[in-house]
């Protein structure tokens, strides 16, 4: 009988932000073609009981560590084991000992992993199907942090990690049966950055749930104020999205007040950092910190933004807005993977002053940014449901749906 271990950098549930919304749906759609076993860390002891209570009815067996190393000591253990600092951040002992007695007791048969980082708990040898589902390539993502850090004590950690975890991808695609990521362009990239031998490399694109994120929803009003709104969604305890409301905030907000004297923009995310929170200090600017629910303010958004400098695969914060029925103005590596025509499911712009423009126009024409926010919800029905998105998880893992 078929087993599937799947293993997962952060345990899936809630899921309430852009890897565990993949990983959940990766979950449901292998729990539906084998009982499945999950070897999960998590980064706090709140988020592992959340997920112990919800997922332990629906798996063969779980297991969720709680991640303790620091960012500096796992720098050090990784220039002295040499290896990628990512790794040493998801290294647990106990959990690698789960793994290895779980495969050991002859109950998997298949192995996904979830992330780059969950690649260390493979075993050595295993006669069964592997999926490695990197997401993005992260060893480009720490490329361009440290072409952005050149001048400061952080580009060398940064060129490094780039270095060593671009190496250990490649090594770890040739392990496996097949390397997944979320979309053309990051399967794409990845290929040129991987060489010839790196294994089988295909893009399974995220989804959105499209009854979930329903403009037809009944939902509670946010308290937002008077004036246009301009909104974004995110962790807000991730370098992207932290440069991304700093851009926005301090040079782009002030060109649309400009035109929209009481424009507003709402920072709505989890675990805003010191820097994040400054930003209230500036005219229009709403910081909300962790919020119950993000569809009501995306509900009373004029506009959805997205003015990520650096962005990897698949915005999901983009597909909740558009199956919201939201009118969406992104930057060029924001939307970059999602399938859609701009100008007519989404703006794009590139540079403030064509954001601002952009965002302005919104504003401006309130029946055709309704318009766009139709369109694009069509196109979140017709291309992102997950069920179609995960459906060739079945054949890569040889396992009838």
């Amino acid at each position: 009988m078929a087993g599937i271990l799947f293993l997962v950098h952060r345990a899936p549930w809630p899921p309430d932000r852009g890897d565990r919304i993949r990983s959940w749906h990766m979950f449901e759609a292998l729990a539906k073609l084998a009982p499945v076993h999950v070897a999960a860390l998590a980064d706090n002891e709140a988020d592992a009981a959340l997920a112990r209570d919800k997922m332990a009815p629906l798996c063969k067996s779980l297991a969720i560590e709680v991640r303790k190393v620091s960012r500096p000591l796992a720098l050090v253990q990784a220039v002295l084991n040499r290896e990628p600092v990512s790794n040493r951040l998801f290294h647990n002992a106990a959990l690698a000992h789960h793994v290895d007695h779980l495969i050991g007791q002859g109950e998997v048969t298949h192995i996904v992993a979830f992330s780059g980082q969950m690649a260390q708990y493979l075993p050595a040898r295993f006669d069964g199907p592997v999926l490695m589902d990197f997401v993005d390539v992260d060893s480009a993502k720490f490329a361009t942090y440290a072409e952005q850090d050149r001048r400061q004590p952080l580009h060398w950690v940064h060129a490094r990690e780039a270095r060593m975890l671009g190496a250990y991808e490649a090594e770890v695609a040739r392990r496996a049966d097949a390397s997944l990521f979320v979309s053309d362009a990051e399967a794409a990239l990845f290929r040129s950055r991987s060489g010839p031998g790196s294994g089988k490399i295909c893009a399974v694109e995220n989804g959105i749930d499209t009854d979930r994120f329903d403009p037809a929803l009944a939902l509670d009003p946010v308290r937002a104020g008077e004036g246009p709104l301009a909104v974004f969604t995110g962790q807000m305890d991730y370098r992207p999205n932290i440069d991304a409301v700093r851009w926005f905030a301090a040079d782009i907000l002030p060109l649309i007040r400009r035109h929209h004297p009481q424009a507003r923009f709402a920072i709505v995310g989890r675990a805003p950092t010191d820097e994040v929170r400054a930003l209230e200090a500036l005219k229009g600017v709403t910081v909300t910190g962790e919020v119950p629910d993000v569809r009501p303010w995306l509900a009373a958004a004029d506009a959805v933004v997205a003015p990520l400098l650096l962005a990897r695969g698949v915005q999901n914060k983009l597909l909740e807005a558009m199956a919201m029925a939201r009118p969406v103005v992104a930057s060029i590596a924001a939307a970059t993977g999602i399938d859609a025509v701009p100008g007519e499911h989404l703006r794009v712009a590139d540079g403030a002053e064509a954001m601002a423009d952009a965002v302005c126009a919104l504003f401006d024409d309130p029946a055709g940014a309704a318009a766009i926010g139709q369109a694009a919800r069509a196109r979140m029905i017709a291309r992102y449901g997950w069920d179609a998105r995960l459906a060739p998880l079945g054949d890569l893992l040889g396992l009838p749906a």
